[in-house]
């Protein structure tokens, strides 16, 4: 048996059960370890549903350009699918965002233009701007905008839930991932309180970013938004792929908490994952102590894979800058 390209291989990712970092704690604590997927991270599932959406719509055709904004794993997803379609790729990236980030996708043939992330997302230097001006500018070009197309977060209502709920055999209480463009948590969890209405969605936010307090006000507060350094969860816009009636609650982790984390998971437990991963792991668990009950079981979404982060928390020196290493 073998797959006719690359993208045959996304989904089926292994849950994994965590030991040191979650001792003590009640219930059964399962990551969801989506560094398996063949682009390293949980957004290979929602790009090959971009793309083939837009195919059937009529939006992509053949030779065309992919154009996105992305923070590194949306843009390795869709130059897989590019590939494997024969698609060009221009991606468009914040400065905030790892020189790896930048490299992996070069390196698999996409052109990548670097933004200054200090910007309003209306300024026309900020990489939303541009990557919707390069879209308008260049003929035979796709815009998926990741954060506003619900085949974002139709790819985890038909793949990642689904997927969970077999996995567990209808034994999850609990849910917990990372909150950026909201399709992740927001699919699944549509699919798993269509399940168990029962079943807690918990969404991990970073300091600096409008969700954690427009879902507990209503209010879209700018006095949230400052800069920060996790990369791939929080936002200073409403995306249409949250969906806030689908997320039970927010917890805010600090960067520092987050980078902290993901170095444990790596020397605890093997598991070798991104920064992000260390915010959803740290945020669930704090909820978990409180919270869950022996015979519940929380499964927490890992996006991405170390290697995106090399240069930063998993170098010493960088640590060190930050003030982070204990």
């Amino acid at each position: 048996m073998y797959l006719n390209n690359i993208i045959e291989a996304i989904g089926n990712t292994p849950l994994v059960k965590l030991n040191s970092v979650a001792a003590g704690i009640p219930g059964t604590i399962l990551a969801k370890v989506e560094y398996f997927n063949p682009g390293n991270s949980v957004k290979d599932r929602m790009a090959i549903r971009m793309v083939e959406d837009a195919e059937k719509a009529g939006l992509l055709k053949p030779g065309g350009t992919i154009i996105e904004g992305t923070s590194g794993n949306t843009g390795m997803g869709l130059a897989l699918a590019a590939i494997a379609k024969g698609y060009k790729c221009i991606f468009v990236m914040s400065d905030k965002q790892s020189k790896e980030k930048q490299d992996i996708l070069r390196a698999v043939g996409a052109q990548v233009v670097v933004c200054p992330v200090d910007v309003a997302p209306e300024d026309p230097r900020s990489y939303y701007s541009v990557a919707k001006r390069l879209s308008q500018e260049t003929p035979n070009s796709f815009y998926p905008n990741q954060y506003d197309n619900l085949s974002n977060t139709a790819a985890h209502y038909e793949g990642t839930g689904p997927e969970l709920w077999k996995q567990t055999e209808g034994t999850i209480t609990h849910y917990a991932c990372g909150v950026g463009t909201g399709g992740t948590i927001c699919g699944t969890a549509k699919y798993l309180k269509e399940q168990n209405p029962n079943i807690v969605s918990i969404g991990l936010d970073t300091y600096g970013s409008v969700f954690k307090k427009y879902k507990e006000t209503g209010i879209f507060d700018e006095n949230e938004i400052y800069p920060y350094k996790t990369e791939g969860i929080g936002e200073d816009i409403l995306p249409k792929n949250v969906d806030f009636d689908l997320i039970d609650l927010f917890i805010k982790v600090t960067d520092k908490d987050a980078a902290v984390m993901t170095r444990r998971l790596a020397k605890e437990e093997g598991l070798f994952v991104g920064w992000s991963c260390g915010s959803a792991v740290y945020g669930a668990l704090e909820y978990a102590k409180e919270n869950l009950k022996d015979g519940d079981t929380m499964v927490i979404v890992l996006p991405d894979h170390g290697t995106r982060y090399l240069g930063k928390i998993y170098n010493d020196d960088w640590m060190r800058e930050q003030g982070w290493l204990e």
